[in-house]
This record gives structure tokens, C-alpha cells and sequence, in this order.
């Protein structure tokens, strides 16, 4: 039942790290997905600020490792990539719940993930710096600069994309 945590902070290069872990067969569970969801269950509008405050006050309300606790469901094959791991507690529910875990991080300076989030286009990007260093805080605020220090692996995502793609295809090949 291995399991590996993947971390890092918006524009770091999750995303590309699960296409690339995708592609070679590992099966992925997305946080995001699973609070995207019940944000739209609820009728919240699909924007960071919004859906990042709903998730913020189910922490709030349920305790800060409610979304590991609903992610666990969607775990059911293994080895499993859960992306989006914010924090210490839900770091804990996925030990606890899973034989074998690792954390993986990602890192990229915060002027090269602006840079990234802004030309993605999504509708959660953020419009100016000062709401991607608000976003930023809010993060760190749940915690997850601590499960990115706890990393097993730390990959830095600064060069291009085929240098960091491979960089995974290598680590990924080592996990197998």
C-alpha cells in the first residue's frame, strides 16, 4: 500500500509532475479535485479566493485534516500519488491510513511561480502579485511549508520543462 504525498506550493510544478506520473502508470488522487467538488456541490463560485476560503472554513470547522479525511475514499490502487497534501495533520491521516509512505516536494522560487500561474490561465490564477502572496500565506498558513521541509524528496523546479519532466521520469523509475 505504497503511497506518495506530493506537495509544493501553487505553480511549483504538481501539475506536471502528475501528467508526467500519469503517464507512466501511477495511479493519482488530487485534493484540489476533491475540494473542488464539494465547493461546486455547494454552489460556491469556482475562483481561488472563493473555493480557498471554503476550504479554509471546512478546516476551520472540521478540523484541519478534513480533506485527507475525504480524500481517503478515492485511494484504491497503489502505488498512489495524492497531490496537494497541505499540512502536518493530513500528512498524519495518510500515514496512519496507508502502510507506506513519502512525502515528495517541489520547489520554485515565488517570482518563477507567479510567472507560471499567471500564464496557465486558469480561472484561479491570480490577478496581481498581491493576491498570489496572499494565496501564498494562506498556504503556509494550513501548514504546508512544514510537510515541504519533511519532504523524503525535494525536486527544484527552476530550469525548463523537459529538464524538470525528465527529472521526474527519474525519480518516478526509482520509486517503481
Amino acid at each position: 500500500m505504497k503511497v506518495y504525498i506530493l506537495a509544493g506550493m501553487p505553480g511549483a510544478g504538481k501539475e506536471e509532475f502528475v501528467r508526467v506520473a500519469q503517464e507512466m502508470g501511477f495511479n493519482v488522487v488530487r485534493m484540489g479535485d476533491v475540494v473542488r467538488a464539494e465547493a461546486r456541490n455547494r454552489g460556491i463560485p469556482a475562483d481561488d479566493r472563493n473555493v480557498g476560503g471554503f476550504a479554509h472554513a471546512e478546516r476551520e470547522t472540521h478540523g484541519y485534516d478534513i480533506w485527507a479525511r475525504r480524500t481517503l475514499s478515492f485511494v484504491t490502487e497503489f502505488p498512489t500519488i495524492i497531490d496537494g497534501c497541505r499540512g502536518e495533520s493530513e500528512v498524519r491521516i495518510f500515514r496512519s491510513s496507508f502502510a507506506e509512505t513519502m512525502i515528495i516536494a517541489i520547489h520554485s522560487s515565488p517570482r518563477t511561480r507567479y510567472k507560471r500561474l499567471k500564464a496557465r490561465g486558469r480561472d484561479d490564477a491570480p490577478r496581481s502579485w498581491e493576491e498570489f502572496v496572499e494565496r501564498d500565506f494562506r498556504e503556509l498558513g494550513w501548514g504546508l511549508g512544514n510537510v515541504i521541509a519533511l519532504a523524503d524528496i525535494m525536486i527544484v523546479n527552476e530550469g525548463s520543462l523537459p529538464e524538470f519532466r525528465e527529472d521526474v521520469k527519474k525519480i518516478l523509475d526509482g520509486l517503481r
